[in-house]
């Protein structure tokens, strides 16, 4: 069976990256706008309405308008914004995240697509706080660092320009504390407190991870590393996409440093679990382009329509 798909945004980052994707299946017709005729709100509704599934790749108020102009019942929209991913009706778009998870994305026409800092946080913490192993009123911290690419377009040929010596060092951003991906760091893990995050974009092309530091003092009684660990092994076993790695395996580093960039060109995100007898730092790595946008879009794809979940990945 062949599936019409449409990308509305293909010029961006993700839109350009699913069309990679795509382009390596042979049952997919991917539908294309004419270039001049991109803002053309009936042309694009004509092939929204046309396509099995629409892939919106825009700014968060140009996706909810996109969203609106499908009218087609058996079109399924799957929104790489941030514009539905704490919106009732929505699916979200990461079949990992809980038992029934995939089902709700087979079944649903409306699919979220999680942010990439959001991934590696909610893949890390939704099966500690399941397990009651963390708080769900704990106050939790984290840190993100991402490479360049996470910041579109624009960030990209600042970056690639070159001659401009801030952006030799890694630059923390989001210094008001009001991240857009925190409603679903929330929404989608449990917890009740707003956690305190700090993303940092570095002068590399793609490749991110998330860390989160804890003292087991604050965990459940009795809780350590072989605990966390084994609680994010029960909960992702079988998966295809989602690594746990050993608990602080030196093999998992290179001379003590560890690979931010070590799950790029794939749609693979790694789990870690490092610690001492007070304290842990839970890590997760991923490419941002991939699992972290354009990978995750053309998974969520996958199992919604009942075809091979790895196909184009």
């Amino acid at each position: 069976m062949t599936y019409r798909v449409f990308v509305d945004g293909q010029e961006g980052t993700t839109g350009l990256r699913i069309h990679e994707m795509l382009a390596r299946r042979s049952d997919i017709e991917v539908l294309r706008i004419d270039a001049d005729k991109r803002k053309d709100s009936a042309e694009r509704a004509r092939l929204l309405n046309a396509a099995d599934v629409a892939f919106l790749c825009l700014p968060d108020a140009a996706a909810r308008e996109a969203a609106a102009l499908v009218t087609n019942p058996d079109t399924c929209v799957i929104d790489a914004s941030t514009a539905h991913r704490t919106v009732p009706g929505w699916a979200y778009g990461l079949p990992e995240l809980a038992a029934g998870q995939r089902d709700r994305i087979r079944a649903a026409k409306r699919i979220a697509n999680p942010g990439c800092h959001a991934t590696c946080f909610v893949l890390l913490m939704r099966p500690l706080v399941d397990a009651g192993l963390v708080p769900a009123d704990l106050a939790v911290s984290a840190t993100s660092i991402t490479g360049y690419s996470g910041g579109g377009k624009k960030m990209i040929e600042q970056y690639q320009a070159g001659g401009n010596p801030r952006l030799e060092s890694p630059r923390p951003y989001g210094l008001a504390l009001a991240h857009k991906h925190i409603p679903e760091m929330m929404a989608h893990t449990g917890l009740r407190l707003k956690p305190t995050f700090l993303p940092v974009v570095a002068n590399f092309y793609k490749g991110l991870a998330v860390s989160v530091p804890l003292h087991f003092s604050q965990l459940r009684a009795g809780t350590d590393a072989a605990a966390l660990q084994a609680a994010l092994q029960q909960h992702y076993v079988g998966e295809r996409f989602v690594r746990v790695m050993a608990t602080s395996d030196p093999a998992s580093l290179d001379d003590g440093f560890f690979d931010v960039q070590a799950c790029n060109d794939s749609n693979h995100a790694d789990l870690f679990v490092f610690a001492n007898e007070q304290q842990v730092v839970l890590m997760a790595r991923l490419d941002n382009l991939g699992k972290g946008a354009s990978g995750a879009a053309v998974q969520s794809m996958n199992v919604h329509l009942g075809v091979d979940e790895g196909l184009g990945l």
